[in-house]
């Protein structure tokens, strides 16, 4: 069942996970509608919000890998589908 999330993330080094951040958002291409990112640059950190549809086990998959790099975390909203 399809799904319509937010995907948070506030990566705390940019300069040394924005790479694999990127690389990573790549290979998911085909669930993300849309990203927006807020450099903050006097605190050393970004702050990127992507929206995602697509199903639930590749939204997890994405949100999954993305907290998996260092010095980043995520935080995901997902609609409840079935409506």
């Amino acid at each position: 069942m399809k799904r319509i999330g937010v995907i948070g993330a506030v990566l705390e080094k940019p300069r040394e996970s924005q790479a694999v951040f990127n690389d990573t958002l790549s290979a998911f291409s085909g669930i993300i509608k849309g990203r927006m990112g807020i450099p903050f640059d006097e605190e050393g950190m970004s702050v990127i919000a992507i929206t995602v549809a697509g199903e639930l086990d590749d939204i997890n998959a994405l949100t999954g890998k993305l907290g998996n790099i260092p010095h980043v975390a995520v935080k995901t909203a997902v609609s409840g589908g079935g409506r």
